[in-house]
């Protein structure tokens, strides 16, 4: 870890003793991940358009999104590296949540990715069923996991409920089918949301952002005691992988806000879902995604109730879904719905927090 590293020539350089403390190795983190993603940019981008690995427009969708055809996707690979290295640089590579939460952001990555280049090489994508049943039985083993790190007393299985200052009951073994729901519930959210230029980019650094202020809270005895939240031993360092994914997902945003040079394509919006699923769950403030992700919550319910709406009546509830699509047809611009999505993830975020206090 370059934290330790620096940190043991405090001898000789004294001010470098600042990078034993989370919250510089969480700046650094952050700011590691902004400028890889700021300079590798151009770099994957022209990749991508080596390979033609060109984005496909549906043709139901909005006409004027016909003109993105062939704009480079898979630019998720840019997101998916720049928190890798960001956070095996700065966080402490003992700490087993760290690596449950990096392990966790591959696995979902892993199945965005082949899912991408299966449907860009003409041999489709993933048949949705095979897709589910991965990230299920990915979730499964990550519950299973932290289940056994519970038993060892390495973390809890309580579940914090908002507003409800007492109740906070151990789940037991339960806790693998509610990992399993949340990281398939999350990663999947996030990839309907990525429909338009930015959007999904600037929700996730919204809710990056949210989680990674209370992950620190988490982590400290005396601030989690304070607020009166569940304090996770060790779940101080996954602060570092939150801020890494904050700082992925701001550089990412300077090539895909509109017009987008790039897309992230599934194995962005999966991995980033994922993980912002996962480091809920560590800290034990899965229920506050309704929240924090409330953009993403929004989405996925457009698209059950557009369905669900379509099978009972045979009429659709909305122009079109996910109902980012709605408002475009409804007269919206693109970047006027990408920007007040932004609004509301933000409005989202604030309510969130408040709940901190509000038990």
């Amino acid at each position: 870890m370059l934290g330790d590293l620096l940190a043991s020539f405090s001898d000789v350089i004294s001010p470098l003793g600042v990078f034993r403390f989370v919250s510089v190795r969480t700046a650094a983190a952050a700011i590691t991940a902004i400028v890889l993603s700021l300079a590798l940019g151009p770099v994957v981008i022209a990749r991508l358009r080596e390979l033609r690995v060109g984005e496909r427009i549906r043709e139901d969708g909005p006409k004027h999104h016909e003109v993105k055809a062939g704009t480079p996707t898979m630019g998720g690979v840019l997101i998916v590296a720049s928190v890798l290295v960001a956070t095996l640089l700065w966080a402490d590579l003992t700490n087993r949540l760290v690596w449950t939460a990096v392990l966790t952001l591959l696995a979902f990555g892993a199945i965005g990715f082949h899912d991408d280049w299966g449907k860009l090489r003409g041999r489709g994508g993933m048949r949705a069923r095979t897709k589910f049943g991965l990230q299920t039985l990915l979730g499964l083993a990550t519950g299973g996991l932290l289940l056994h790190f519970a038993a060892g007393g390495h973390f809890t299985s309580r579940v914090v409920f908002p507003f409800i200052k007492e109740f906070q009951p151990d789940v037991g073994v339960l806790l693998v089918p509610a990992v399993a729901l949340v990281l398939v519930a999350s990663s999947n959210a996030v990839n309907l949301t990525d429909g338009l230029d930015g959007l999904a980019a600037g929700c996730v650094l919204v809710a990056a952002a949210v989680y990674t202020a209370i992950t620190y809270l988490s982590g400290h005895a005396e601030l989690s005691a304070y607020l009166d939240i569940v304090n996770v031993p060790g779940a101080s360092e996954v602060t570092i992988f939150g801020a890494s994914v904050m700082g992925a997902a701001l550089g990412f945003l300077w090539f895909n806000a509109h017009p987008a040079r790039v897309f992230m394509g599934d194995v962005g919006s999966l991995a980033l879902g994922a993980a912002i699923g996962i480091q809920a769950i560590l800290i034990r403030q899965e229920m506050l995604l309704v929240f924090v992700g409330g953009v993403f919550v929004l989405e996925a319910a457009s698209v059950i109730i557009q369905v669900a709406g379509y099978k009972l009546t045979g009429r659709r509830i909305f122009r079109m879904a996910p109902i980012h699509h709605h408002f475009e047809l409804s007269g919206w611009k693109e970047s006027q719905v990408s920007v007040r999505f932004w609004i509301l993830a933000f409005l989202c975020a604030l309510a969130a927090l408040t709940t901190l206090k509000l038990r």
